[in-house]
């Protein structure tokens, strides 16, 4: 038989117990908050020329060659008064072929364009659904938070989702 604890004994077990508890929860909270800021970090390289297209060069490129991990071709710009540089390149993903064309962005002071329309919204933001689906995961068993993570979750989802069917 286990022998009473004293009083004591019992409240300093309960305050060592709340103390893990909140040791648990601050971390993972730092965990899921870090991954959660890096998805922001990741899609931000790119959302703010394809979402504030305001005084940005706008146009449309024709895909004529695809080497590595760049395709280029000729620029035919939308915006009044943009320049015309010699050479545009864009990022070739799965959803980039040669012979199409894609309306873009240019980003300043260069010859690199991006996406533009829903399609390059929905791109942009790639990194940050992948943060969601991940940091789900720390919030449901980390944090506990169960019907948080499930919003979190199908929000990544979602706006994979959204991404894949619009490229």
């Amino acid at each position: 038989m286990i022998p009473a604890m004293s009083a004591s004994a019992r409240s300093s077990r309960q305050a060592s117990v709340a103390a893990l508890r909140f040791g648990r929860l601050a971390a993972m909270g730092a965990v899921a908050a870090l991954i959660l800021i890096a998805g922001v970090w990741g899609s931000w390289k790119t959302a703010p020329y394809v979402m504030l297209t305001k005084g940005r060069e706008r146009g449309t490129i024709e895909v004529t060659r695809c080497e590595g991990d760049v395709c280029t071709g000729p620029f035919t710009p939308s915006s009044p008064g943009a320049s015309v540089p010699d050479r545009v390149v864009i990022e070739k993903t799965v959803a980039v072929r040669k012979g199409r064309t894609y309306a873009v962005v240019m980003k300043p002071g260069g010859e690199v364009a991006v996406r533009s329309g829903p399609a390059g919204v929905l791109y942009a933001w790639v990194p940050m659904g992948g943060a969601l689906l991940l940091a789900s995961v720390v919030v449901a068993g980390g944090l506990r938070r169960t019907r948080v993570a499930w919003v979190m979750a199908l929000s990544g989802a979602a706006l994979l989702t959204a991404a894949f069917a619009a490229l």
